[in-house]
């Protein structure tokens, strides 16, 4: 099992680490429009980063998941994406 850290650099910028058989660290960018988009105002921006890489690990491995990214890019990959946030 992976273990997510999460760092903020600033509003729209995280760090996440995934501690796993190969440790990676990824970049990821969230606009706060998409992110109110898919918290509806139930939870935090980085509760949603936390989310988005449970769904990305629980289809792909860490080392499959691109080093940087903004957060929107998931859905084009997995159209499910945003609904799966939306039902958590």
């Amino acid at each position: 099992m992976a273990t997510i850290t999460i760092n903020r650099l600033d509003d729209q910028h995280f760090e996440v680490a995934i501690q796993a058989h190969s440790p990676t660290t990824h970049c990821v960018t969230v606009a706060p429009d998409y992110a109110a988009k898919l918290t509806q105002g139930k939870f935090s921006t980085e509760e949603l980063v936390n989310r988005s890489f449970d769904f990305l690990l629980a289809r792909e491995s860490n080392t499959s998941i691109l080093r940087s990214f903004d957060l929107a890019v998931i859905s084009r990959y997995f159209p499910e994406y945003e609904g799966t946030i939306n039902r958590s």
